[in-house]
This record gives structure tokens, sequence and C-alpha cells, in this order.
């Protein structure tokens, strides 16, 4: 398999409207953080996604992965559509990140971006999951049907969800 880097941009403009139709893909995310000794854990959790990307979820404060997030905030995310047939035409997203348990004061608007996702979720009861919220730094879009058959887009994405194309790259096999 040959990586080769392609000169080939892609607008912001394609970025946000290919990685807003990835998220909403799949309700459904693997979460990875790091544990202790520097170890990689991973997580799977419903989540809800706002315009400027960041990616909310619920989660047991106890659990593994939330407790990595209170010692290490580092944490990495994919979403795909998980009914796709290997070699047809592929796609998902991968962001990457800080992640942390929300504050008191923003939970009702957690709560309200979750809510809006999922119709059932009820925002009145009490609980013992705690939101947490993930703000990406970089995106990694692969969409073939969009951008072609072994093509990684990579973007930088700014505190207020601004993307900016930062590499192109083309997967291709030597066989």
């Amino acid at each position: 398999m040959a990586i080769a880097r392609s000169n080939r941009r892609v607008s912001a403009t394609r970025i946000v409207a290919l990685a807003r139709d990835l998220l909403e893909a799949s309700t459904l995310c693997a979460i990875a953080t790091v544990a202790s000794g520097d170890r990689a854990h991973v997580n799977t959790a419903y989540f809800a996604w706002s315009a400027d990307f960041q990616l909310v979820w619920l989660s047991e404060p106890r659990a593994r992965h939330s407790r990595n997030l209170d010692v290490n905030g580092s944490a990495a995310i994919v979403v795909h559509d998980s009914h796709q047939t290997w070699g047809y035409a592929d796609r998902g997203i991968q962001l990457f990140g800080r992640a942390r348990r929300v504050e008191a004061a923003a939970e009702e608007a957690a709560a309200a971006l979750y809510a809006e996702r999922f119709a059932a979720f009820d925002t009145a009861g009490p609980s013992a999951y705690a939101f947490y919220v993930f703000r990406p730094s970089r995106l990694r879009l692969f969409d073939e049907r969009a951008l072609g058959s072994g093509t990684f887009v990579t973007a930088r994405v700014d505190r207020v969800g601004t993307t900016s194309w930062e590499q192109t790259e083309i997967y291709k096999s030597t066989l």
C-alpha cells in the first residue's frame, strides 16, 4: 500500500458539508481515551453534535473512559455507518481533540442538544450519568463517493468550529 500526498485542496464549505453528513450517518460513535500507563481504551456511546462540531454523550462518571478523561482529556472519536459492505464505496469521519465532563452551567445546553437528536431522552429525570463534551482540533474525512477511492482529507478545526484544509492523502494498492 502506497500513500501519496495530493496537492488537491478541498474547500472549507465542502469539508463542513461532508463532515455534517458523516456525523449524521450514525448515532453511535467509538471514543478512544488514554488510560493509565499510556494504554488505549475505547468505548461506544450514542452522541449528538452541534454546528461547531462539538460532540456530547452521556456516561457514568465511574466508567473507565470517564475516569481516563478526568486525568487526560486527549481523545479521538470515529463515526461510521456500520451497515457498509467491504469492497464498496466506504465512508467515515475521525475526530481528534479533547473531551471533558460538562460543567454544571452547560448541562442544560448539552441536554437540549442530546434531546434534539434522541426524542426519547428525558431531560427532566435524574440520572447517574453525566454529559461529556468533545471539542475537535482536527478531523479526517473518508468518503469514497464524494472524494474518490482511498482518499482521506484532513482539516483543522478552530475553537468556533471553522475548518481549514490541511492535507489530502490517497491510499493506493501496490498489488
